[in-house]
């Protein structure tokens, strides 16, 4: 007997989640089998329960056996959330061309990691296929032991539609997700949660004098747009906001420091990554209704080279005042971040925390692997970070963030210069971010692991989503 029905979609995938009591699978044709020598799943029939032995005492971590109607799928156990997160994209990956519907055997800590990898490898991107329900390959149904609760079933399906939202934003091209689009796709996530998104634009951006969003708009037909998110709970536990700021570049062109194609302006549709891993944040926080008062600032526009176009030499005034030699067009990012961290003073946040795909440095150094976090918060927040990355598997590296790497940002005719030196471009970004914050600060380049050029287990080609789950382990923990 079923006891609960839980339905979820997310950007052209759909799922209905089942959770029902122990042993009973409804006859479901497909099935995954987890467990290991010490931990054998029941309700198993003779015919899976002699092949469940064979399996578990050979060499492979995943097996499948199909006949003309049925396939089962064997998995083994392993406490490395991780590695099942990875076998659960595997067994996905049996069914390459067709809708399918699972049972899976196995308690709920045998399961959920693997459950989580099965889902997030199910994200596809098939808006712009002319024939695109051809190329849709749905999980339509999951069953589950009654082990998992409904929560447990609930945060799944959160987080599979947070972290879909942020690749689907990351995935779209400038012609459809412009600034102003971006606002309105951030907004409709309101619409379910107790998100408040207020959106300002350009004649608002223009009175609140920010002068590095409308330098690096300057280029371009479309509007900037700044947005706002609040997250506010009446059993908030955090005296002080925690603010989140991602970075909405919807296109770099480099502007008039023109970048070189192929092989880098094609894929900088994915330069707004921050800002889609800031709001995919505070969405799940607002779904999973966790108890703390969160902020998210998106400031929006893209980069070109046309119309009166920012130019190197020019002298941008910014929002706080601070003047800034622009020395490249093409360090733009912490041109429309910095007046959006200079903004974050207003709320009196314990700690400021911004994503973005900020610098090629950050890339070259650990590729696609980890995200490179700096800052001057106290340790007790980067020791959280680093523990939510483990348990996420997006994984952090923390750099050093010494007052001598500023020196470089020393401009002779201005406050500051937005280019450091030659090296360690990741480190002297951030350092130049940091004349923006009052409050405790981490900055997050996630240049790496934001775009990806092939799929890695459930980590899907293109837009990754990266940033979403570490950001909501982190706030987990913190409330």
């Amino acid at each position: 007997m079923f006891t609960e029905l839980i339905n979820f979609a997310a950007h052209n995938c759909t799922y209905i989640m089942k959770i029902i009591n122990n042993g009973n699978f409804g006859g479901c044709s497909n099935r995954i089998i987890v467990g290991s020598k010490a931990e054998k799943p029941t309700g198993l029939n003779d015919a899976d329960n002699s092949l469940f032995e064979k399996f578990i005492t050979g060499d492979e971590d995943v097996a499948t056996n199909s006949d003309f109607e049925n396939t089962t799928i064997f998995v083994k156990h392993d406490d490395n959330a991780e590695k099942m997160r990875s076998r659960g994209a595997k067994a996905r990956g049996v069914f390459k061309t067709e809708t399918a519907q699972f049972a899976i055997l196995g308690s709920k800590e045998m399961c959920f990691d693997l459950l989580e990898g099965l889902l997030l490898s199910n994200y596809q991107f098939n808006k712009y296929f002319k024939d695109k329900e051809k190329k849709d390959n749905k999980l339509v149904e999951v069953t589950v032991d009654s082990s998992f609760s409904t929560e447990d079933c609930t945060e799944l399906g959160n987080i599979y539609k947070a972290v879909s939202w942020a690749r689907t934003m990351v995935n779209e091209p400038v012609s459809f997700l412009n600034a102003d689009q971006l606002a309105a796709e951030i907004s409709v996530l309101a619409d379910t949660t107790d998100l408040k998104v207020t959106v300002l634009e350009k004649a608002q951006i223009e009175s609140l004098k920010m002068g590095g969003l409308l330098a690096v708009n300057q280029g371009s037909i479309d509007q900037p747009t700044f947005t706002i998110v609040e997250y506010k709970p009446e059993n908030a536990t955090n005296d002080k906001p925690i603010v989140l700021v991602g970075k909405g570049v919807v296109y770099d062109t480099g502007g008039l420091s023109l970048k070189p194609t192929p092989n880098s302006m094609d894929i900088m549709k994915s330069d707004m990554g921050g800002a889609a891993c800031m709001a995919g944040a505070i969405y799940l926080a607002a779904m999973q209704k966790l108890p703390l008062h969160i902020i998210a600032l998106i400031p929006a526009t893209d980069n070109r080279p046309g119309l009166n176009a920012y130019a190197p030499g020019d002298v941008v005034t910014m929002f706080d005042g601070t003047t800034v030699e622009v020395l490249n067009t093409d360090a733009e990012g912490r041109m429309i971040l910095a007046d959006a961290l200079s903004y974050s003073k207003k709320f009196d946040p314990e700690v400021v925390i911004d994503a973005a795909t900020l610098t090629g440095a950050a890339h070259r150094a650990v590729g696609a692997q980890a995200t490179c976090i700096m800052g001057n918060a106290d340790q007790k927040y980067f020791d959280q970070l680093a523990k939510a990355g483990e348990a996420s598997y997006e994984r952090t590296i923390y750099f050093p963030f010494w007052d001598e790497y500023g020196e470089e940002l020393k401009s002779p005719i201005a406050d500051l210069k937005n280019l450091g030196g030659p090296t360690a471009g990741m480190i002297t970004a951030g350092k130049f971010l940091e004349n923006f914050v009052e409050s405790p600060y981490i900055h997050m380049d996630i240049a790496g692991p934001a775009w990806l050029d092939r799929t890695d287990a459930y980590r899907t080609k293109g837009g990754s989503g990266v940033g979403v789950r570490l950001m909501y382990h982190f706030l987990k923990n913190f409330a």
